[in-house]
């Protein structure tokens, strides 16, 4: 069995029993759990695929019962959808609509915003006539990983045929809205016995007088499908990310991204799958050929594109530059036909892929975001296998390019990727060291305030993992970064797991107390391992990265007044961190003609790992003074926090026209005056 029916009475009775005693409210809360179910399994829907419907009776404002269709949101995933997420419209008016001959998608939006019960809902789905016309009080669409291929068959209707007999009806291919949701209560009507329908080349509707009733239609439909086609266990099993299966893989994921800095285009996270399943999918003699045949249902173009980009084991990183830059040309020659054909008046989006195939190394979805990435792979995962089990079974046939074209520049497809301003840093890749720290952490936040994505070192794994938890997203590695190996590992670390780096932030750092006439030179030895040579491997290996790239990058280093103020018996901090000093200044020499910036913060003492209470204690006396003194023993009389360090490096990494320079960040002290 594909799929499992994962239904709790025991669970349902929750959901109902919190929704109070309004029995409208109740039902709904049973929609919403079995929505919840459907939505949790990626072989039904993914991100924002499908949508589900319930008819509850309501009064009005006027105490009169109406009808009220309760459909998913745009906006809303099922697997994470709640009560909101199924806005109600008023039935009647919808269902006066089927006698109009034609409807607009704009008249359409606009009548199913009119009959909203609630102003401020979201827009309902835009299948929302398909539920209303349909008789049932349950209604459940999917695109299930099993109907897909069976949708997108040359034989489809033989095959459900055989599969199913007449328990399902079959509605042919159009594009979601209104002349689909006519087209669907029509082939309804002519057998009101059916359980369901196929809608070819595009998924599965199932229904039933309950929620269970429905969600139990929708297992079983889609296991009756599984077991005739051979399919056997889930898509995703948690397999498909391995760790890089030859050596060149990370230099193949660093031409993708050095190609769309090439092009103009802002940094690609990239999500790599190259489990079993899909590498030998890339075996296949027939892979150039399925590449182009289209997706698997047509609401995947707008965010995988028609096609992926199709590289080669030999492909090396001059070939993958140079077939990005043709991927680039063929889609522009693509939209402006397509465009030419319904007349003009549409803008091209983004011509590069969204999406990659690479013999040897993977599927990578590539995306602005890690989130975006993680959606074309995911997508690109189930294609995958739609194609090869649909040719091996009789043929991969999906929509052609006039309809792919209709889908990808529709308007209410394209209102589901959202028009919101990119945050600063979406897509850059910020590597933190000494990432559960109080410096580090507090960076780490505000970096992925400003939408980067984020890579925390640390030595302490239990910090680590609490840091990353703390953080809510991101990556996360356990290194010492004085081991020589550690800066190499952590740049692979981050290339595996977002596709390269953009900034590094070297913050890790300890401090060594003593005067320097009575520390041994294995002390004074491992202070410069740690505040010095650690620093400078890391940059090194982030400088490879960069240049590799070809987009340029950033390194900012925590360096500190010490390096500029000495203080007493903290000279083995001192020295290396003046050696830092150096080192950032030398580096942003070297490197600034590969577009690589390099500067850094000098802060005052925080209260860390780094600076413990007893070390507060010990400095403040050192200097003669209480603690609280010491910490605000600054020109405005103000401790100096985590978050303003954080600050600091997030405004450097703004400066675009900056480099070499390094920031104070100790409320004025005119010892530790640079200038």
């Amino acid at each position: 069995m594909m799929i499992a029916n994962r239904w709790s009475e025991e669970d349902a009775a929750r959901w109902v029993a919190d929704a109070g005693a309004d029995e409208a409210d109740r039902a709904l809360a049973l929609r919403v759990y079995s929505s919840r179910l459907i939505g949790s399994d990626p072989d039904l829907v993914m991100h924002g695929g499908g949508n589900t419907s319930i008819k509850l009776t309501r009064p009005n404002l006027f105490g009169e019962a109406e009808r009220v269709l309760h459909v998913k949101g745009s906006g809303w995933d099922l697997d994470t959808i709640l009560a909101p997420g199924l806005p109600g419209v008023r039935l009647e008016p919808l269902l006066r609509l089927r006698a109009l001959d034609r409807l607009s998608d704009e008249e359409m939006v606009n009548v199913q915003r009119q009959n909203l019960l609630d102003a401020t809902a979201p827009n309902p789905s835009v299948e929302t006539l398909l539920h209303a016309f349909l008789p049932h009080r349950v209604v459940d669409h999917t695109h299930a990983t099993p109907f897909l291929i069976l949708a997108n068959l040359p034989n489809a209707e033989a095959v459900v045929r055989e599969i199913f007999g007449k328990r399902l009806g079959i509605v042919p291919y159009i594009m979601p809205g209104f002349a689909l949701a006519k087209a669907a209560a029509e082939v309804h009507e002519a057998d009101p016995s059916v359980e369901g329908l196929l809608l070819l080349k595009h998924g599965h509707f199932a229904w039933g007088e309950t929620a269970r009733e429905s969600y139990d239609r929708i297992v079983a439909h889609t296991n009756e499908v599984a077991e005739y086609l051979g399919l056997k266990g889930p898509t995703f099993d948690g397999a498909a990310r391995q760790p890089f299966r030859q050596a060149g893989d990370a230099g193949r994921l660093a031409a993708i991204r050095a190609a769309f800095a090439e092009a103009g285009a802002p940094p690609p996270v990239l999500d790599l799958r190259n489990g079993d399943a899909v590498l030998d999918f890339l075996k296949r003699p027939d892979l150039d050929d399925l590449a182009t045949r289209g997706t698997a249902s047509p609401d995947h173009v707008i965010r995988i594109k028609g096609r992926p980009l199709v590289l080669r084991a030999d492909d090396d990183a001059a070939a993958i530059r140079a077939k990005i830059a043709a991927y680039e040309t063929e889609y522009a020659s693509y939209f402006d036909r397509q465009n030419a054909r319904v007349g003009g008046g549409r803008t091209m989006l983004q011509a590069l892929p969204n999406l990659a195939w690479i013999e040897g190394t993977g599927l990578v979805g590539i995306g602005r975001t890690a989130g975006a990435a993680s959606v074309a792979a995911d997508l690109g995962e189930q294609n995958m296998r739609v194609a090869a089990v649909g040719e091996d079974r009789g043929g991969f046939r999906p929509i052609g390019e006039d309809d792919l074209f209709d889908m990808e520049y529709w308007s209410l497809e394209q209102a589901k990727l959202g028009k919101a301003k990119a945050p600063p840093f979406a897509g850059r890749v910020v590597m933190v060291t000494g990432g559960a720290g109080a410096i580090g952490l507090a960076t780490a936040r505000a970096f992925a305030a400003e939408g980067a994505e984020i890579v925390l070192v640390d030595r302490d794994e239990t910090a680590l993992e609490a840091a990353l938890k703390a953080l809510g997203k991101g990556a996360a590695i356990a290194l010492d970064v004085t081991d020589p190996a550690a800066a190499e590992a952590a740049m692979a670390h981050a290339v595996r797991s977002f596709g390269g780096l953009d900034i590094l932030v070297s913050n890790a750092g300890a401090a060594t107390q003593g005067a320097l006439a009575e520390l041994t030179e294995d002390q004074l030895r491992a202070s410069f391992e740690l505040n010095f040579f650690a620093h400078q491997r890391l940059a090194k290996a982030a400088v490879d990265v960069f240049r590799a790239q070809g987009g340029g990058g950033q390194i900012l280093f925590n360096v500190s007044k010490q390096a500029v103020n000495p203080g007493r018996n903290f000279g083995a901090y001192g020295l290396p961190k003046a050696a830092t000093f150096f080192l950032l200044r030398q580096l942003a020499l070297e490197h600034g003609a590969d577009g690589i910036r390099v500067n850094g913060v000098n802060a005052d003492p925080i209260p860390s790992g780094l600076l413990t209470d007893e070390m507060i204690a010990a400095r403040a006396s050192a200097r003669g003074t209480d603690t609280a003194s010491y910490m605000a023993g600054n020109l405005l009389g103000r401790e100096v926090e985590a978050r303003h360090v954080a600050e600091a490096f997030v405004a450097l990494a703004r400066a675009e026209r900056t480099t070499a320079h390094v920031m104070t960040v100790d409320g004025g002290n005119i010892e530790a005056a640079l200038r």
